[in-house]
Order: structure tokens, then C-alpha cells, then sequence
């Protein structure tokens, strides 16, 4: 039985339920990352003796589940879009939002997937967008390239953030730091292509970084969906 299909214990002496405990173990998250999660914790936040949690929760993988579940309402649309596009982009930059929110997140990004009511939602909006335009296996790898891209995405941009965090260096600050060594290795004419790199191509935020590499996700996922069947 699920987690989400269990019944709860009755709720005393202090008041108890999932949804307590979950928005409890997301601001312990949002506070310190996945580290500073555990049932003890949890029960602490809530003034309540542990092992009370152990009649709503079974282990911390469930309540990792109920974590996410929980920050994918954040991701599930508010109304249907016009058209598959609109609906994957909106999805896509949702999750990013969400991400941002709770960086915690990006460590459960593209594992097995949650089956609660959200997690659930989530994957129907998905699906729903390409339904009738191709069959199912094409639908599926679909699904999969634009969840691969954001997800990969997602964790580089909060593992820069963190980066940046536990130095305590921007990204001007970084450069100025190892500027006169990567100047003397550009100077060495072994990387051309990095040398250009350096030189000429326009620096852009995260966000637009983002926005594009996912407007050309969405272009190949165009072009197979427009390939007639073989």
C-alpha cells in the first residue's frame, strides 16, 4: 500500500496529519537542504516525539515522495494551453520556477517517478498535450527528451548557485580569480575553439540560457512529430 493510499493514526496529543508534516519537512528543506530533512527533525519542528511520525510516514524515502508530491502542485497547469508547445514550455519553465523555490529539489529531479496526486497530475498534463499527434513510443521519447533537457538544466544552473554560495564569488569575481590563467593558456594557441569561445560569444543569464535551449528541444520535438510516419 502507498503511502499516499494509508490510513492516518488519530491525531493526538498534538495535532497530526501528512500535509503537516510535509509542509514541515519542506521548510526544513527550503532552510538547509535535503541534509537537514530527517523524521527526528521533522518532529522536532512540529513538537512531536518521533516516533509519532512512524504512524503517517514509513521511512524517509516516503517522505522524500510526499516532498515532491507536495512542490509539484506548484508545476501542475492551472488551465489547459493552446497547443503541445505552449503546454511543454509552460511545464518545463514551471519546474524551473519551482526548482529555484526549493533548490532541494533538483537532487530528485529524473528519478523514478512519484505517483502521488501531483506527480500524477503533472504526467497527465504532459501526456495530454501530445495526445492524437503521434503515436504512443513517439509521444513517450518526446516526453522524455524535454524532461531530460530540463531536468539536466535545472540541476546545472542550482549547482552554479551553490557554487557560488560556498565561495562566496560571483561570476565577475570568478573570472577576475582565474583570468590570468586561463589567459596564459588561450595564449598558447592549443584551444582555438575555447579562444573564440572566450572572446566573442554574448554572455546571457541563466534564464535565457534556458529559455533557448529549451525553444530548440521543442524545435527537434516539432520536427519529428511533423515526420510522416516511415
Amino acid at each position: 500500500m502507498g503511502v499516499w493510499d494509508r490510513p492516518e493514526p488519530p491525531a493526538r496529543p498534538v495535532p497530526l496529519d501528512r500535509e503537516r508534516i510535509v509542509v514541515a519537512a519542506v521548510a526544513l528543506a527550503d532552510e538547509g537542504g535535503l541534509e537537514a530533512v530527517s523524521l527526528r527533525k521533522v518532529a522536532a519542528r512540529l513538537d512531536a516525539g518521533p516516533m509519532r511520525l512512524y504512524g503517517f510516514i514509513a521511512t524517509k524515502e516516503e517522505l522524500l515522495d510526499l516532498m515532491v508530491d507536495e512542490v509539484q502542485a506548484e508545476i501542475v497547469p492551472e488551465e489547459r494551453p493552446d497547443g503541445w508547445r505552449a503546454a511543454l514550455h509552460g511545464l518545463a519553465h514551471r519546474t524551473r520556477r519551482a526548482a529555484l523555490r526549493h533548490e532541494w529539489l533538483a537532487d530528485l529531479l529524473g528519478g523514478r517517478p512519484t505517483l502521488g496526486p501531483n506527480g500524477l497530475a503533472v504526467t497527465e498534463a504532459t501526456l495530454t498535450a501530445l495526445d492524437g499527434l503521434a503515436d504512443i513510443d513517439t509521444v513517450m521519447r518526446a516526453v522524455e527528451t524535454v524532461g531530460a533537457y530540463t531536468t539536466g538544466a535545472i540541476r546545472r544552473e542550482i549547482a552554479h548557485l551553490r557554487a557560488e554560495r560556498a565561495t562566496g564569488l560571483s561570476d565577475l569575481d570568478w573570472q577576475r580569480a582565474h583570468g590570468p590563467h586561463v589567459t596564459r593558456m588561450l595564449a598558447t594557441g592549443r584551444f582555438p575553439a575555447l579562444s573564440r569561445a572566450v572572446h566573442d560569444a554574448t554572455e546571457v543569464d541563466a534564464g535565457t540560457t534556458f529559455a533557448t535551449g529549451l525553444d530548440w528541444v521543442l524545435d527537434a520535438v516539432a520536427a519529428r512529430l511533423d515526420r510522416p510516419p516511415a
